[in-house]
This record gives C-alpha cells, sequence and structure tokens, in this order.
C-alpha cells in the first residue's frame, strides 16, 4: 500500500478519535491498526476500558520504557517529507540513466571505430 495511503488513514483516524500528533506517532510505532481504533476507543459504552490517548501512552511505556518519542512529527510533515524524499529519488535516477546512456553511446562508438578498422584491414583477392 502506498505510503501516502497509510498516512491519510491516520489523518483520518486522528481527526475522528480527536488524538494529538503525539499520539498518532506513538499509535504507529506501536504497529495499530487506524481502521481498529474505534473498538479501541469505546470507553464511553465499556467503562472498564480507558479513554484511548491514555491506553496508547500506557501500551507505549510498557513496549518502549519512554513517555513519548524524542521526536514527534506531525502527519503533514511526514507527507512533506516523503514527497521530498520521492523527488531526490526520481533526480538520482534520471543522473543514472544519463550517466548510463552516455556510457552506452561511448561504447558503442568504440565498437564502431574497431569494426572499421578491422573492414579496412581486409585484403581483397
Amino acid at each position: 500500500m502506498n505510503t501516502n495511503v497509510k498516512l491519510e488513514k491516520w489523518k483520518v483516524a486522528q481527526k475522528r478519535h480527536r488524538l494529538s500528533d503525539k499520539h498518532v506517532q506513538m499509535a504507529r510505532e506501536l504497529g495499530l491498526n487506524p481502521d481498529k481504533l474505534g473498538k479501541i476507543d469505546n470507553h464511553k459504552q465499556e467503562t472498564w476500558k480507558s479513554p484511548l490517548p491514555q491506553f496508547i501512552e500506557e501500551i507505549y511505556f510498557k513496549r518502549f520504557k519512554k513517555t513519548e518519542p524524542a521526536v514527534v512529527k506531525s502527519i503533514k510533515e511526514l507527507i512533506e517529507d516523503e514527497k521530498i524524499k520521492k523527488e531526490r529519488q526520481k533526480k538520482a535516477k534520471a543522473e543514472r540513466r544519463k550517466e548510463q546512456a552516455k556510457i552506452q553511446e561511448d561504447k558503442s562508438f568504440i565498437c564502431d571505430c574497431k569494426e572499421t578498422e578491422n573492414y579496412a584491414n581486409m585484403q581483397v583477392f
């Protein structure tokens, strides 16, 4: 699945469940599914459940032994970073293709020169 589609799902989940950027990042690091957050965020009907942000903080602390991530990035920042990364990759790929085309052109020129030399050296009987 495309990373932008995944991030869009998280954006919708963030809005629907009223999560902060910190909670979204923690949930992503935990590997939670944004489509399944509604099952977890059911503390009004099932009073024994804790609210979703509090639940995410609890399981994040259990797994990573930290209260929050070192660097918190919003989903918009992640999407922008992904766009910049893709542009860099496209530029690098275009440069590699140009270099390969130049190398192929040089090789074909060298081969053409050798063939003409061989042809000129042939004796006619």
